[in-house]
């Protein structure tokens, strides 16, 4: 089992502390700090995923709950073009490292501030604190992924910059203690999944492009 590099202050720190504890006989306090200890692990879980050779599969970012699978007019994240939304639910128990669900190249890096509403709220989306990331692939097709806070993530890590090159199921970030996150498609792309549909990041695939790119 990995963890999330973000974890590794946090499980050494409280590990050492309550080893500390226990060889000074403040067992009970010792007991709990361990505790603390094996939930924090757990929470930075970072296990390892079997990505899909399929070049024309976008596979989820995020492990968790499909809740909104819905089609979008112009002027949303993905382009100026008709595009499709899938949110993406992550409660405290899923695993919180998000990966990255096309190969191609980083062109924007949108960071926005807002408000801590749940992040399965309808409106979370529009008003909660988030960062976006646009990658554009070899034959121009664009998809973004939206990494949204919610009433207990209070930190969104994002570990990509302008001009990264990216592939299909690389690890990019992490939202703390339950967010939310969003994939907006193009139109050619052929949705795979549906509401309440359970997934893993790097992994299940959302969609699909109907039709091959012209070379």
């Amino acid at each position: 089992m990995h963890f999330a590099r973000e974890g590794y202050p946090w499980i050494f720190g409280f590990g050492s502390l309550s080893l500390v504890l226990g060889l000074l006989d403040f067992h009970f306090s010792g007991w709990i700090l361990l505790g603390l200890t094996l939930f924090i692990a757990f929470f930075f879980r970072d296990p390892d995923r079997e990505i899909p050779d399929d070049t024309d599969a976008i596979v989820s970012p995020a492990d968790g709950r499909v809740i909104t699978v819905e089609p979008l007019a112009r002027g949303t994240y993905a382009s100026e073009q008709p595009a499709a939304r899938v949110g993406i639910f992550l409660s405290p128990l899923n695993v919180h490292v998000n990966r990255v669900p096309v190969t191609g190249k980083v062109t924007r890096i949108h960071y926005r501030p807002g408000k801590f509403r749940a992040a399965f709220a309808a409106d979370a989306a529009e008003v909660n604190e988030q960062n976006a990331v646009s990658i554009q692939d070899a034959h121009g097709r664009r998809v973004v992924l939206v990494q949204i806070a919610g009433m207990l993530a209070r930190r969104i890590v994002c570990r990509l910059t302008d001009g990264d090159q990216v592939q299909r199921g690389d690890r990019y970030g992490m939202i703390m203690l339950g967010s939310r996150v969003d994939v907006y498609c193009p139109a050619e792309v052929e949705l795979k999944i549906a509401v309440g549909q359970r997934v893993k990041a790097g992994e299940t695939v959302i969609g699909a492009y109907r039709t091959q790119a012209k070379t």
